[in-house]
């Protein structure tokens, strides 16, 4: 199954004993020197960062930066050593389990697109909705006019309202990345982390990508990983320079470009 919609859908304490999101104050994601050992490898090595609320941030960094480490993370599949990791003023994350994480609003898209092929563009997004997944509920589930409208609004967002009826399996590969996107957006998310949107697309999908995740920018906080500089260049508000498990120096594109640090260790190598 989809690993963000089994998050997203499985019991969480949240709701009942952690703290509502609180961004009046600061940032939506908090992270202060954290550090991450794997067999002796400092894969994060007290990393500080800072994601404001509405943010469209991309991160870049040669392999072995700590990029997919740091995505792992603010989700919660592996466990910092040291630091820490804040969702809003009063959320720890340090304390919440992968489900928790999910259902209190941080979703994460992997590079390769998980959807179910087997069902319509429109069962995928009713199946991702942010409702009660209990198996109770789900038997006697129907969509309200409200759920109908969402569903309808994510298809025009994402691009594929005329496949709506199509099975996911036939669409092509920058579709399948888009409708994965819906899936996120129906579930309501604070934060979206995605990983490499772009790779193996052709030039009209990686434009039209932009512009989808353009379109977001305010409405979600979003963090993206990617090589492409062309399509960080069109996207991005901030980028943030990872390497050797920590923040080199985060700015504009044009000033990241002008860093001698940056261009020696990535893109001299990147461009």
């Amino acid at each position: 199954m989809n690993r963000q919609l089994t998050q997203a859908s499985s019991a969480s304490p949240l709701a009942t004993h952690e703290p509502m999101l609180d961004t009046r104050h600061g940032p939506i994601l908090y992270l202060e020197d954290v550090s991450v050992s794997f067999d002796g490898f400092k894969a994060l090595n007290q990393l500080s960062l800072y994601i404001t609320t509405g943010e469209l941030r991309c991160l870049i960094g040669p392999n072995g930066a700590g990029k997919t480490t740091l995505m792992d993370v603010i989700t919660g599949k592996t466990r910092p050593d040291s630091g820490a990791v804040f969702f809003g003023q009063r959320i720890d994350l340090l304390k919440l389990d992968e489900p928790a994480i999910a259902q209190a609003g941080i979703c994460r898209k992997f590079q390769k697109p998980s959807v179910f092929e087997a069902l319509t563009v429109f069962e995928n997004l009713e199946l991702a909705l942010h409702t009660n997944k209990n198996p109770w509920h789900s038997l006697f589930f129907r969509l309200t006019p409200q759920q109908r409208e969402r569903i309808d609004e994510v298809l025009t967002t994402i691009g594929l309202r005329k496949h709506s009826q199509h099975f996911a399996g036939i669409l092509s590969h920058g579709q399948k990345q888009w409708l994965e996107i819906g899936m996120l957006l129906m579930q309501e998310p604070k934060v979206m982390l995605v990983d490499e949107p772009i790779a193996g697309m052709t030039q009209q999908e990686i434009e039209r990508t932009a512009e989808l995740l353009l379109s977001l920018q305010g409405q979600q906080t979003i963090v993206v990983v990617e090589h492409d500089m062309a399509f960080i260049r069109t996207i991005a508000d901030k980028v943030t320079v990872l390497h050797e498990g920590a923040v080199l120096t985060e700015g504009t594109m044009d000033e990241i470009h002008k860093d001698p640090r940056v261009i020696q260790v990535y893109l001299g190598a990147a461009c």
